[in-house]
């Protein structure tokens, strides 16, 4: 049986006297560098400011580093200010090199500092460069906004120097990616989630729900799983919901705490995996994806047993969610994980409550979405819905 357990806190998670700085992905900073280099190009005067949107519409403004205008090109760098957030980009160099092709539409790329996709299971093409579909949809409205893409066309290549050197700080080279750092990003911001101030934030969160009388926790990994978890829950109210990050035991202490009764779990792959083998501080730097533990689960939910080695040497979590799909078992499998996953949380909140004076347990139930986060793939426990 697995052991439920917390890790500690990275260092960097001090407390602070004030609110921490949120900052902007690489992402939203490769947009705007994208759109001021595109600007310069079409009117022929480098722009000191951009204005560039967020995927939830709003728009921000960033400053113009530097820009470069050429024969049929040009080039602009916005600096990444990644806020109080401990990231190993904060202040790179985003730069953007736009120039003119003959085909209508844009051709994105990735050029020196942004890493290429070697393995599967990151949702991108092999031998692509490592620039997610959100970011990659940014940086083509941020063009758009100034070249008519239906009428011209357009050459983008993100790099950004020294992304080499800043990856060695990260996992991408465990994940496949070589040469450079990712351009990342679901919001286009960046939340100080690797903090103390975050824990607390959660903790608080759980603390209203409790103060409201509501007796339901929602943790949601992230802002895709909140929209999909409202969806599937729209009796609900909102306060119930709850963007847990990395600080699933934290909430559960709490909820133990304050006598909430039922607990839904609803997240990705990835994250799921981690707390399945009993971690519920699922930070990066104090936690990994134990992909033999989804071999083990691909046999339990009858697949194969070729099937369950494919999968246990598997890139990543996504990459065994694929071969789950492929082979027609993602439904089986992905409900044994829920299951697991819902273990650990009940004996984690057992192993609360009995340190809890007249506390009792929580009843979790768990869902595991798609990686849009919109679509549920498999449950455990019923819904009340």
């Amino acid at each position: 049986m697995t052991t439920p357990h917390e890790p500690d806190m990275p260092r960097t998670m001090k407390v602070r006297g004030k609110a921490l700085r949120t900052g902007w992905t690489t992402g939203t900073c490769a947009s705007a560098a994208a759109k001021a280099a595109a600007e310069a190009l079409v009117t022929g005067a480098p722009p000191e400011v951009v204005e560039v949107a967020l995927p939830s519409g709003r728009r921000v403004t960033f400053a113009v580093d530097s820009c470069v205008l050429g024969t049929g090109r040009a080039e602009a760098v916005v600096v990444k200010d990644a806020g109080d957030d401990p990231d190993v980009t904060d202040g790179a160099h985003l730069t953007a090199t736009v120039s003119w092709r003959d085909e209508p539409g844009i051709e994105l790329d990735g050029g020196v500092g942004v890493g290429v996709v070697t393995k599967p299971g990151l949702g991108l093409e092999v031998g692509g460069p490592a620039i997610n579909p959100v970011p990659r949809r940014m940086i083509e409205q941020a063009v758009e906004e100034t070249v008519d893409l239906a009428a011209r066309g357009v050459r983008v290549v993100i790099s950004v120097p020294e992304g080499e050197k800043m990856a060695r700080k990260t996992t991408n080279r465990r994940l496949g990616i070589l040469g450079g750092i990712s351009i990342l990003g679901t919001t286009g911001i960046v939340r100080p989630f690797s903090t103390a101030s975050w824990r607390a934030s959660v903790e608080q969160a759980v603390s209203v729900l409790a103060a409201q009388g509501q007796d339901t926790l929602v943790l949601c990994t992230g802002g895709r799983t909140e929209q999909g978890a409202m969806a599937l829950l729209p009796k609900l109210p909102d306060v119930c919901f709850v963007e847990v990050g990395d600080f699933t035991g934290a909430a559960l202490r709490r909820a133990v705490e304050h006598g909430v009764r039922q607990v839904v779990f609803v997240g990705m792959a990835g994250k799921l995996t981690k707390l399945a083998s009993g971690v519920l501080m699922t930070h990066y730097t104090r936690s990994r994806v134990d992909t033999a533990l989804l071999g083990e689960i691909t046999a339990d939910a009858g697949g194969p047993a070729d099937l369950a080695a494919r999968v246990a040497a598997a890139n990543t979590a996504r990459h065994a969610y694929e071969l789950w799909e492929e082979s027609g078992l993602l439904g089986r499998a992905g409900r044994e994980l829920c299951r697991r996953v819902a273990g650990v949380l009940e004996r984690f909140a057992e192993d609360q409550a009995a340190q809890v004076p007249g506390a009792g347990g929580v009843a979790a139930q768990v869902v595991l979405v798609d990686f849009t986060g919109k679509r549920m793939i498999a449950m455990y426990g019923r819904l009340a819905r």
